[in-house]
């Protein structure tokens, strides 16, 4: 009995080791059952790979028994893993997806997935390799790729985030306005421009909506969105590399692990870092500004249970401490003060030599450290569930924002505005519920309920002066301006503020898609928005002179005073749009929209003007909403196969816009909102696409924008304007402000071109395949105003940016060069009067030539 037990299990043990080394023999295919040459097979958590041969075939011995993963891959198609249980006599046919070509991107920005090209909405799609290969790690490089987005950043707090033109008030922020261009990752909505100054983590796609999207998104969005989402985790052990290095001490590594835990539970754990030196050097201190220094986590939990349940849970946080990013002295010009109050008769007078105006020198001569410290991070739960033909989806989030900088705000060596420290903490919380799907077979849609809650505290937020800030703020040398050259009247004399602005937004939405003709699609919106704002706001004076002189006192208090207010106040909003698309086929969709759109009631924490009395001007301390009805006119054709050619005509009324206002007094030198009466901005917008098999790609984009103040009547004056007078009932009076209507919007190019092109060739490097290629992409903006009154002086000339790439891409493993702003092209992304508006202005500059390389490598 054991001889013939031994024998079977030694026939049993023969057998299975001769089964498990059988070969699996297949055949690589695509979708439409043509064979895919030279694809990679390779036994997954083994170094065992064999290549397919031209027409598919492959062989491949996998030396262990079933069940394991066969993982294919080939260039241009996605990469999949298939689960072997048996083996078989007979091949397997294996069959790859292709990579999405440009007609067939899919987007989920009507919150539920179609094709790009099918959507009545002007949308620019970016993929998350495309944008990583292009350089753009961050929001603020992307705009080189999307002519219709502005964005301009001194740093991360100031930024300026807009499409089309509008969204966000130009120059310094006050963070008593909401922005008016959503900023979605992963259905979140992220609060605070500072946002957009964060490296991306594993982005899969970047959709950049244009126009009015409130019907479609949980925060109201007035000139747009960017709806950002990312990869999520998989059961399949999966993880990537990426080191990049270049000029400037440059070195960027990315990584990402992602697997199982559990049946039914898939983790992803993701890191980045960039750490760049400075461009510009501070002469004075003897070191680099405007460097980075940027560390990103995300870490989620992929929880999947059915094919009707899955649960996201995300959690992350970016921590940046770079060299602060300082503006450079760019000119000065003469104003219409009198000749004792110009910037070159103040400084002589102090005995200073004249600055000198050599920007693209990169160097600066300030005495205060710049620095711009950030965290900014949040957690996350996003549950969709399958009901019926749609989804209800449920978004639970909290973010944070921490902002702890400091400016020398007189951009030089001066110690007159010496010190600007905004520090800032913010934490929202946000819940959305909403339904998508098809209803019938004609009809589909969106509904949903959103709510957010802000709370943004100022920690006292400095404003500081020196010893030399006397002569500034100095009108005369005689009678009580006299007194201003008493030693040490300003010398730290400055204002802490402590502010909150607690605020609730709450909306209910919804819009439906009706096929009420054969392929003639009506698209009705609306949205009923509730917001408020409760404001309180402390500022008290600290440190020059102590004295009891009543004289002296009134000269401190013309510079700074104590301030304090407290106010309240709601508003509502119905708003909508109505959209009809007409699709005679799949190579045409025209449609036209007409929409309206609203950005909440503002609130001034950025201190207010004062009045006759000394007291703040609490007139304008809320700023009224902004109103925006849009026209617009779009088709999105496919005229030839591998290309498509989309063109938009739009016009834009604001009603109430929301802008910012320098004041001349030097306590409220942040600047306070305002309205303009009226804005209008049109544009026509037209992008096209190319792809020749995986041999060649070309995109271009054109967008013409034409952005004025209808009416603005009480704007404020220009730099070189300042001190101007005008006759009051035959007196000589000195004025504010002036009439700007008919003024070019602050930011807007009227000509912005953006286009790029990938030649690439089938090859080996080593023993791996893939692709050679060449790259390139080019942007070209014209000349914009870049103060919120146009001006003579604060204007920005047009400028060009070359990149380029060259280098070898395969499915798993990349390896290239690359260049930005090959040209070296010497150029500002804006221009600022400084504080006091003496005649001294700034600009913030743009990179220079910056080179390296990157490697890739996903197993």
């Amino acid at each position: 009995m054991n001889k013939i037990l031994l024998f079977f299990f030694s026939f049993s043990l023969l057998a299975s080791i001769t089964f498990a080394q059988s070969p699996i023999t297949g055949i690589v295919k695509k979708s439409s059952g043509e064979p895919v040459p030279r694809a990679t097979i390779k036994v997954r958590g083994t170094n065992i790979t064999v290549s397919a041969d031209d027409n598919g075939a492959f062989k491949i011995d996998a030396k262990q028994e079933p069940p394991f993963y066969l993982q294919v891959s080939s260039v241009g198609y996605k990469p999949q893993d298939f689960q072997i249980l048996r083996y078989q006599e007979t091949p397997i046919e294996l069959v790859l997806v292709e990579s999405a070509l440009l007609d067939e991107i899919v987007v989920t920005s009507r919150r539920r997935s179609e094709v790009l090209q099918d959507v009545p909405i002007p949308i620019t799609v970016i993929g998350g390799r495309a944008a990583e290969n292009a350089g753009a790690f961050n929001v603020n490089r992307l705009k080189e790729l999307v002519p219709s987005v502005q964005l301009y950043a001194s740093n991360a707090r100031n930024t300026t985030l807009n499409i089309r033109g509008l969204g966000s008030t130009f120059g310094l922020t006050n963070d008593g306005i909401d922005p008016g261009v959503g900023f979605y990752v992963d259905g979140v909505y992220h609060a605070r421009p500072a946002a957009t100054s964060t490296d991306f983590l594993d982005i899969e796609q970047i959709e950049i909506l244009r126009g009015p999207q409130g019907t479609l998104f949980g925060k109201n969005t007035t000139a747009g969105a960017f709806n950002i989402t990312t990869t999520k985790p998989t059961l399949t052990p999966s993880a990537k590399v990426e080191l990049s290095v270049g000029n400037y001490n440059f070195i960027q590594a990315k990584t990402s692990v992602s697997g199982a835990l559990a049946k039914d539970l898939a983790a992803k754990i993701s890191i980045s870092g960039t750490q760049r030196d400075g461009t510009i050097w501070n002469t004075r201190e003897e070191r680099r500004y405007s460097g980075q220094n940027n560390l990103g986590f995300k870490g989620q939990l992929y929880y999947t249970p059915s094919e009707k349940l899955q649960v996201l849970l995300s959690g992350d946080v970016s921590i940046q401490h770079p060299a602060g990013y300082p503006l450079v002295i760019a000119g000065v010009t003469t104003t219409e003060r009198s000749a004792y109050r110009q910037y070159a008769r103040i400084i002589s007078d102090l005995g200073y030599q004249q600055p000198k105006i050599d920007p693209f020198s990169r160097e600066i001569n300030t005495n205060t450290p710049w620095r711009h410290n950030q965290s900014i991070g949040g957690i996350s739960v996003n549950v969709d569930y399958k009901i019926g033909k749609g989804t209800l989806t449920s978004t639970t989030a909290w973010r944070f924002w921490n902002w702890d900088p400091t400016n020398d705000r007189d951009f030089s060596e001066v110690a007159a505005l010496t010190k600007s420290q905004g520090n800032s903490r913010h934490d929202q919380y946000s819940q959305e519920v909403r339904y998508a799907g098809n209803l019938t077979d004609k009809l589909s849609g969106v509904i949903g309920v959103y709510l957010l809650g802000q709370n943004l505290k100022g920690l006292s937020q400095t404003e500081e002066v020196g010893k030399d800030q006397w002569r500034f703020v100095q009108t005369s040398n005689t009678g009580s301006q006299a007194l201003y050259s008493t030693p040490g009247l300003l010398d730290g004399f400055g204002i802490k503020t402590n502010s909150t602005i607690k605020s609730l937004s709450a909306a209910v939405f919804a819009q439906v898609d009706w096929e009420v003709l054969k392929n003639l699609h009506v698209l009705p919106g609306l949205r009923y928005t509730y917001d408020k704002k409760d404001v309180d706001y402390d500022r008290v004076t600290y440190g020059g002179l102590q004295t009891n002189d009543a004289a002296l006192l009134a000269l401190k208090a013309a510079v700074y005073a104590n301030q304090q207010f407290t106010t309240k106040v709601d508003n509502n909003n119905l708003s909508g749009n109505f959209t009809v698309s007409y699709r005679p086929s799949h190579n045409l969709n025209v449609y036209g929209t007409f929409s309206t759109a609203y950005k909440p009631v503002g609130v001034n924490v950025g201190g207010l003007p004062t009045t006759s009395t000394g007291a703040a001007d609490l007139s304008v301390a809320v700023v009224k909403p902004e109103y925006v009805q849009h026209y617009e006119l779009g088709a999105k054709t496919k005229p030839f196969k591998g290309a498509i050619v989309n063109i938009s005509l739009f016009n834009s009324d604001i009603k109430d816009y929301q802008t910012n206002v320098q004041s001349p007094q030097l306590g409220v030198n942040r600047g306070y909102l305002a309205n303009a009466e009226k804005v209008r901005v049109k544009g026509l917008e037209v992008d096209g696409s190319y792809q020749l098999e995986r041999f060649l790609t070309l995109n271009a984009a054109l967008a013409y924008l034409d952005g004025k103040y209808v009416k603005f009547t009480n704007a404020p004056l220009p730099l070189e304007e300042t001190g101007h007078t005008e006759l009051v009932n035959g007196v000589a009076t000195q004025v504010a402000f002036k009439d700007a209507s008919g003024g070019r919007l602050p930011g807007i190019s009227k000509w912005n071109i953006s286009g790029g092109t990938e030649l690439s060739t089938a090859g080996n490097l080593a023993t791996r395949e893939g692709r050679y290629f060449i790259a390139g992409d080019a942007s070209y903006r014209s000349e914009y105003s870049s103060n919120p009154t146009p001006s003579s002086v604060l204007n920005v000339k047009g400028y060009a940016l070359f990149n380029a790439r060259l280098g070898f891409k395969s499915d798993k493993f990349s390896l290239f060069v690359w260049s930005r702003n090959l040209a070296n092209k010497n150029y500002y992304e804006q221009l600022q009067a400084a504080a006091g508006n003496s005649g001294l202005y700034a600009g913030v500059l743009g990179d220079p030539r910056t080179y390296g390389a990157t490697i890739r490598y996903a197993f």
